[in-house]
């Protein structure tokens, strides 16, 4: 907290964890006007695991009891304590996340039971490029549970992930270097000046990472960049400028078929795709992206903002992977494919924000306009049956490059995006508040053919996105909510229109949700827990007499729970706990995958039971150690519920020593070396990616 050093002591809760009464715990009730000693106007969040605050619900900097919806804030502190390295990592501590491995290639998971592949985002603007993306820049992850189509526009049926970078803060100094199994060398630069009194900061993060794998043929070669520079030219205005650069070479890997219902019972070493898979099945995707903040304080009730990123991403793809299995002669059969990608585009947000008394109640109005406009080229090419090998002891073949076939898909999709947006966040009374707010999009879509006697298409959607929430908050510790909230699904959501998908009109989703956030320790601490229900409709389904055709019928709905436990907890000890129940279904479907009728199924990837702990423990003298565990339950593989990815728990640890000028620290993962199926593909039963058996790496990070 900025301004205010946080005392460690028990405020009086209604609802207290594991039902213990307020006695046991030895605290003594504190007077209203003792409780006001201790409230957040404004400010940081608390150093460690606790996140009073956050950006992305709203757009403005709220505390979280007072947002109607479910954030869950994966801080630095965490990230670093876990030596997190990639998203997969820092986003299996948020519950209800299932894991996609994204066809090798790309950041992907499913939030409540829905594909979350669009719905990306980099300090609140958007970011649905398909890689991998880095953590050297990150500050935080902060992950919106359902539609927040209000302020971020399409998609989000689950929710969102707001990746939140560090910006320039005065002088720093500081080399990392890592070392782990499988050959993993990792370095990272972190320095940044400050000059003529702070007016102008400068910071610039970088790493090269290059590893090896415990996946046969896989390998890393990464390297990321990017410098940022803060412009104070007077006390009320402040200017951001940032770029960025990757480069990402690895295997592209879709994992391991299945047997009997089951991924089969190989070394998760497995690689199924061509012996000459560095030369042949590889992806390297490059990203360049830069663009500005501008913030303007007009006087003590008016600011204005505007955000600008333009990016280049390219991609280019190749693979092999099993198309399909014959289970009576033991035999996968695989397939070949070039991919690529060559996109552009840029966002543009103006946001105006307004402190308003009136009639007794306070408001904090948000006013914004949003334009974007994506250029995505793309060229597809792909060969089946390219091979046969054994399910069991297969032989691979060397492959070459070009898949021998005409491309299936040569277009490029053009989209253009024009919103407008207005958003309120009401005290009504001292303990009642309110959020509501709706958005209009006006969403163009165009896909322009290049294969002969193939038609360009086009259509237009224009979509109102609505929220509204109400906040019960009895004491300052205490907050209840119920929220709806509602977001669409175009078409050509993340994707160029097809000729099955042109005529259709977009998806909706729809979350009711209710819930209580509390705090305990003076606030250095917060539980939550939801109760939501989410459901999205005139979901497209394949045709079954015309598989080409696509027509919309389906609607899925996830009934769930989550609950939380974050933050610091007394003589040292830091917690990050979560769980989450969903229960996952196709309610009405005509669609049939691998013989199956799909209505009435568990949605893919997505567990019915999920739980994550990870608990720390500073032991004096700069030494500090720390341990947790991951639960997993059944996931289904694909659609038809015909593959089932077992339940499994994973336990790591971490052991460190943190000087003034340097850190030490040693993390070991899968600590027991059990055997599992991290992540699948979510359509198909024959993608299936084997965790990491038990591995270490060992962190030295020094400051000057």
């Amino acid at each position: 907290m900025t301004g205010m050093t946080a005392r460690i002591r028990f405020y009086p809760v209604a609802l207290t964890l594991a039902g213990l009464p307020l006695t046991s715990l030895g605290a003594q009730p504190e007077t209203e006007q003792q409780l006001q000693e201790m409230r957040v106007e404004s400010g940081r969040e608390v150093s460690g695991y606790s996140a009073p605050t956050a950006t992305s619900a709203t757009k403005i900097d709220a505390p979280l009891r007072d947002i109607p919806q479910t954030v869950n804030v994966i801080p630095e502190e965490l990230l670093r304590d876990q030596a997190a390295r990639s998203m997969q990592d820092a986003l299996r501590n948020v519950p209800g996340i299932g894991l996609s491995h994204g066809d090798g290639q790309r950041d992907q998971v499913f939030i409540r039971g829905f594909s979350a592949i669009s719905d990306q985002f980099i300090d609140g603007l958007r970011d649905d490029a398909l890689y991998f993306r880095d953590l050297s820049n990150i500050e935080r992850i902060e992950v919106i549970k359902g539609p927040a189509a209000v302020l971020y526009g399409r998609g989000s049926s689950g929710g969102l992930i707001n990746r939140i970078t560090k910006k320039p803060d005065g002088d720093i100094a500081e080399v990392t270097g890592q070392v782990g199994s499988w050959n993993d060398r990792r370095g990272e630069i972190d320095v940044g000046r400050a000059f003529n009194g702070g007016s102008v900061v400068f910071r610039i993060r970088g790493a090269i990472e290059r590893a090896d794998s415990y996946r046969d043929k896989q390998f890393l070669d990464r390297q990321a960049v990017a410098p940022s520079i803060l412009l104070k030219p007077g006390a009320d205005t402040q200017l951001l400028l940032q770029a960025e650069h990757l480069s990402d070479r690895r295997i592209t890997d879709f994992g391991i078929p299945a047997f009997h219902g089951r991924p089969v019972a190989v070394a998760p070493s497995t690689y199924y795709g061509a012996a000459n898979a560095r030369d042949v099945d590889y992806t390297q995707a490059d990203v360049n992206a830069g663009g500005f903040t501008l913030t303007q304080r007009l006087n003590g009730d008016w600011s204005l903002r505007n955000a600008f990123r333009g990016y280049e991403y390219k991609l280019d793809r190749n693979n092999t992977l099993v198309g399909s299995v014959d289970e009576t002669l033991r035999t996968a059969t695989l397939n070949r494919s070039n991919v690529r990608r060559n996109e552009t585009g840029w966002f543009n947000q103006s946001e105006l924000t307004q402190k308003l008394t009136l009639g007794g109640t306070s408001h904090q109005l948000l006013y914004g306009v949003e334009l974007g406009h994506q250029r995505k080229d793309q060229l597809f090419v792909t060969q089946n049956g390219v091979a046969t090998v054994s399910l069991f002891n297969p032989v691979f073949p060397v492959l070459p490059f070009f898949a021998a076939a005409a491309p299936s898909t040569d277009n490029v999709g053009i989209m253009d995006v024009a919103s407008a947006y207005v958003q309120d966040l009401v005290a009504l009374t001292p303990h009642w508040k309110a959020l509501a707010g709706v958005r209009y999009d006006r969403f163009q879509q165009e896909t322009r053919e290049r294969r002969a006697g193939q038609p360009n298409l086009s259509r237009t959607d224009g979509a109102w996105s609505p929220r509204a929430g109400l906040v019960y908050q009895p004491t300052l510790t205490q907050a209840y909510y119920a929220s709806y909230s509602k977001s669409f699904q175009p078409s050509a959501e993340g994707f160029a229109l097809a000729a099955n998908n042109a005529q259709l009109d977009p998806e909706e989703t729809t979350n009711r949700e209710v819930g209580a956030k509390l705090d305990f320790f003076g606030g250095l601490a917060s539980a939550t827990a939801s109760l939501f229900r989410l459901e999205r409709t005139n979901i497209k389904a394949a045709n079954p007499s015309a598989p080409t055709v696509l027509i919309p019928i389906g609607e899925q709905r996830t009934d769930g729970l989550e609950l939380t436990f974050t933050g610091q907890l007394p003589r040292g000890w830091q917690v990050y706990a979560g769980y989450a129940y969903l229960d996952s279904r196709v309610t009405h479907s005509i669609a049939v995958d691998a013989g199956q009728q799909v209505q009435g199924k568990r949605a893919t990837l997505t567990p019915e039971h999920s739980a994550n702990l990870w608990l720390t423990k500073a032991l004096g003298g700069g030494f500090g150690a720390g341990g947790g565990f991951n639960y997993v339950g059944d996931r289904a593989a694909n659609p038809g519920n015909t593959v089932e990815l077992p339940a499994y728990v994973t336990f790591d640890a971490a052991v460190w020593y943190r000087a003034r000028s340097y850190d030490l620290q040693l993390n070991v993962y899968n600590l027991f070396d059990r055997e599992y199926i991290v992540s699948g593909h979510g359509s198909s039963p024959n993608l299936n990616l084997p965790g990491a058996p038990r591995n270490a790496v060992m962190t030295a990070r020094f400051r000057f």
